[in-house]
């Protein structure tokens, strides 16, 4: 999953990245907030399924299998719906809110944690899982090419996305460990938030670079159950005697 954020250096406006993998979170700070970081991070192919918001230079760097971040999507429903004023528009925020919520139903069914009145679970396999959502994949489909000409912007806009990049909303339902939503990535950048609160940023590129990997090991350390001191005690002590510092990378068993 990838999220980015705004930063200052010196005053001047970067951004800070993250990329948040199941068992590494890395952080780095940049002048730009393009497809040029991506390139860099990933390669010119990114060859997994990328994980992210809306944000056109995701869409546009990666051709791949996508997870679009449904929080985000229900964020833009309901911003949508807290100023329509016609009819027409407060009945499409209804129709996509009421898809979204059956199918969430249907995903905490699956991860088991929705329960019956009675306090008992009801499980849904994957397959069941699939198979359930197919209505609601059509549903949204059909509804965002009903609007696709909606005289409302945003009502346009959001149908246009939803018709084009429907297939790339569905994604975590069919492969395993695929979250519905970036938030893993959100709370990752929160952090680095906190750090620009209290700091204001960095000074110099150097202080770049070591904003980047301190929150790269503290965070990493914590996906990992990784003490964070020990860790950087560790590549101190591999530093003065000059050798390769410990790997963040998960260790095969």
């Amino acid at each position: 999953m990838f999220d980015e954020t705004g930063w200052r250096t010196n005053g001047d406006k970067r951004w800070i990245w993250t990329l948040v993998a199941p068992r590494l979170v890395f952080y780095g700070v940049a002048s730009t907030r393009g497809a040029a970081v991506l390139v860099s991070l990933l390669g010119a192919v990114f060859r997994g399924i990328l994980g992210s918001d809306r944000w056109v230079v995701y869409l546009t760097y990666h051709s791949g299998p996508m997870q679009l971040c449904w929080a985000h999507l229900k964020r833009n429903i309901l911003g949508i719906a807290d100023d329509a004023r016609r009819p027409s528009v407060r009945q499409f925020c209804r129709d996509a809110l009421a898809i979204v919520a059956r199918l969430f139903r249907l995903w905490y069914r699956f991860r088991g944690d929705l329960r019956d009145r009675r306090g008992n679970p009801q499980p849904l396999d994957r397959r069941r899982l699939i198979l359930k959502s197919l209505p609601l994949q059509k549903k949204l489909f059909a509804l965002a090419e009903a609007h696709l000409d909606d005289s409302d912007n945003e009502v346009r806009n959001l149908a246009t996305a939803l018709f084009v990049h429907c297939e790339r909303l569905f994604t975590f339902l069919e492969h395993e460990g695929v979250e519905p939503t970036n938030n893993v990535a959100e709370r990752a950048l929160r952090t680095a938030v906190q750090w620009r609160k209290i700091s204001f940023g960095n000074r110099s590129r150097n202080g770049e670079i070591a904003t980047a990997r301190l929150l790269t090991v503290a965070q990493t350390c914590k996906r990992q159950q990784r003490h964070v001191l020990g860790y950087l005690a560790a590549a101190v002590r591999c530093h003065r005697c000059q050798t390769a510092a410990p790997s963040l990378l998960p260790q095969r068993p």
